[in-house]
């Protein structure tokens, strides 16, 4: 019998610390409308990924990460990412694409064919994209790496 799934919470909120200093060494200014974008090359492909804040309040902001590749495959296009930044606790969670709300645990098998730890997932795959700026990604302006 298998196992249901458990998120791990303390590492669920470890990436979610990381990833909120993450965005505010790319986004500095928090305010309404704030924007980044960054090139990045790789095997003669060019991927921009764009960073603005949709949203600013006091104690939250809303953030939206998109992908765009030159030379890419049209079926192939990745989602754009909504990550929330819960500025009290200092913590930046992905809480959905453009295409779906997203829920902390899916049952499987499901439909939509979602894996259990998704969510998980989705916010280690904005670290990854988030790292790839900070390292390798060329700025329209300087933006200081610690």
């Amino acid at each position: 019998m298998k196992r249901k799934y458990v998120p791990d919470l303390t590492q669920q909120m470890a990436i979610c610390q990381l990833n909120y200093g993450r965005i505010l060494r790319l986004l500095p200014e928090m305010q309404a409308s704030a924007r980044r974008q960054f090139s990045l090359n790789y095997q003669a492909r060019e991927v921009q990924v764009s960073l603005w804040v949709e949203e600013a309040f006091r104690y939250t902001s809303t953030v939206v990460m998109q992908q765009t590749q030159t030379g890419g495959s049209p079926w192939l296009e990745s989602p754009d990412i909504v990550v929330r930044l819960y500025h009290d606790a200092r913590m930046a969670e992905v809480v959905c694409t453009r295409r779906r709300q997203l829920s902390g645990v899916y049952h499987y098998p499901n439909e939509q064919m979602h894996q259990p730890d998704e969510k998980y997932q989705l916010n280690q795959f904005l670290a990854e994209w988030l790292n790839q700026c900070l390292r390798f990604g060329c700025a329209r302006e300087h933006i200081e790496v610690l």
